[in-house]
């Protein structure tokens, strides 16, 4: 678990917290986090999540809806003035009008719903309506591997960095930075397009990993390929050292300069993400894209593995009590949703779920351990596909029917955007363990056909009004993650 390290910083928290707990006096409000990886899903989550609660969505597992007990959910303006709006109208407008995927998540936003309801209970009826203001917070799951850092100098970063690109599967990856790296002295005068040119070899090596061929996770820094406003900075330019194991470096050295510069990273990007967002979360949600690690085969299972770990390890899970609100904020429910179900059928949901199970195991235990409640789900918090059957060399298939993106490929067959297509994905193992077997690859032959499908065209009403998006066990999610808070 990361600790704040500071005792300005632990009292800020606390303030913000007390500040927090003072207006839910009047009415009480719950902090989500939601993150995930790279093409996870966490926009297009968020979008869905708020339109089906806008619009009356079909959410038979979300017991506060299916009972009609909901009264209405609506947006209202940011608390935090300080921190980007998630734009839900420009996400939802892209989905609905142009019939494509928002953009990815490239930094902190929150969006606040306000949801009305009944109580069940009939004392909390006699005292009228409740209300809750739920806070979704979105931010990269990459920024969440930095956390780690917080704990580790700059040598044992290194060593663990140079560690991985050494690994089979990153070594090809990472060859032309580790050469560049072989050629220097990190003994000598620090040198500034020595350093710019070390770092932009790192930034490449780490954007190849996560190119879908590969879908490989550990790749801190996080900000290195989600620069934003800091693009350029020194705090974002610099790389892992081949150094010895102990010595303290030279003044004006390349290792003076790089480790000075990995600090101020820790200091000006990792350390005031985790005191002003992360510390502040009361609920997790984890999108995890599994179908991607599979496509590219175990090595990126087993990356994906080991990212999760690094991710869970991160949270403050444990029960929540009044001073712990106030306090140190824990964690006290983490859901962790393996999405795109829609490119498989129904019947593969549930070894999807398995695989997932698989995956994260050793950390839930952990965070269970600790007091919070945990789940894992396959979900689709958009359906862009419907199931039907094929028939192949007369053996009929469970299908999947749906138009691929632009440019996708499948064989030798490349999509317009605009054909529907009937596609047998495959099945995936029954066996969770599988997908570790050394010289097993999953995307190799015809066993395991993933592509990706564009957003579903939306029925109207006569009426002219737009018919909520359909999803896969988005009221399951919502259930676990809010449902008790509407009770």
């Amino acid at each position: 678990m990361i600790r704040l390290s500071s005792i300005t910083d632990e009292a800020r928290n606390t303030l913000d917290n007390l500040v927090d707990g003072a207006q839910a006096l009047a009415v009480p409000s719950l902090r989500l986090g939601v993150t995930g990886l790279s093409r996870a899903g966490k926009t297009v989550f968020i979008t869905a999540l708020v339109h089906n609660l806008i619009h009356g969505g079909r959410l038979p597992l979300f017991e506060a809806g299916a009972s009609g007990r909901l009264a209405r959910a609506f947006l209202q303006p940011q608390p935090n003035d300080a921190v980007p709006r998630f734009d839900y109208e420009r996400h939802i407008d892209t989905l609905l009008d142009e019939r494509v995927w928002p953009r990815s998540t490239r930094q902190v936003s929150e969006l606040r719903l306000t949801i009305e309801y009944e109580s069940a209970t009939f004392l909390k009826t006699m005292m009228g309506r409740g209300k809750l203001h739920l806070d979704i917070v979105d931010y990269p799951g990459e920024w969440l591997l930095d956390l780690p850092l917080l704990n580790k100098d700059f040598r044992t970063w290194s060593r663990e960095a140079l560690a991985l690109a050494r690994d089979p599967a990153r070594t090809a990856l990472a060859s032309d930075w580790l050469e560049a790296l072989a050629a220097s002295d990190p003994t000598a005068e620090a040198d500034e397009n020595k350093a710019r040119d070390l770092a932009a070899r790192f930034t490449a090596y780490l954007a190849a990993c996560r190119a879908d061929e590969h879908a490989l996770s550990l790749l801190p820094p996080g900000r290195f390929l989600m620069p934003g406003d800091m693009e350029g900075s020194p705090a974002l330019t610099f790389c892992p050292l081949e150094l010895e194991d102990v010595g303290s470096p030279a003044r004006n050295s390349l290792h003076a300069m790089m480790e000075r510069r990995y600090e101020a990273y820790k200091k000006h990007v990792v350390r005031p993400f985790f005191r002003d967002h992360f510390a502040r979360l009361d609920r997790q949600i984890v999108l995890v894209d599994a179908l991607a690690a599979l496509n590219a085969g175990p090595a990126a299972v087993q990356d994906l593995e080991a990212a999760l770990a690094g991710i869970l390890h991160c949270f403050r899970p444990g029960r929540n009590s009044w001073l712990s609100s106030i306090l140190v904020r824990r964690i006290d429910r983490i859901l962790f949703a393996a999405t795109k179900a829609d490119h498989l059928h129904h019947a593969d949901h549930d070894r999807l779920e398995a695989i997932l199970s698989k995956l994260v195991e050793k950390a839930v235990e952990r965070a269970r351990f600790k007091g919070a409640q945990v789940d894992v789900a396959a979900i689709a918090a958009i359906r862009a596909t419907r199931e039907a059957k094929l028939k192949e060399d007369g053996v009929t298939l469970p299908a999947i029917l749906g138009t691929p993106l632009p440019g996708e490929t499948l064989g030798e067959a490349t999509y317009d955007g605009n054909t529907e297509i009937a596609l047998f994905p495959g099945d995936l193992p029954d066996d969770p363990a599988a997908i570790y077997e050394p010289g097993t690859d999953l995307a190799a032959g015809p066993d395991l056909r993933f592509i990706r499908f564009r957003p579903p065209r939306l029925e109207r009403t006569a009426e002219g009004v737009t018919l909520s998006l359909p999803h896969i066990r988005l009221d399951r999610a919502l259930q676990f993650l809010v449902g008790d808070k509407l009770a």
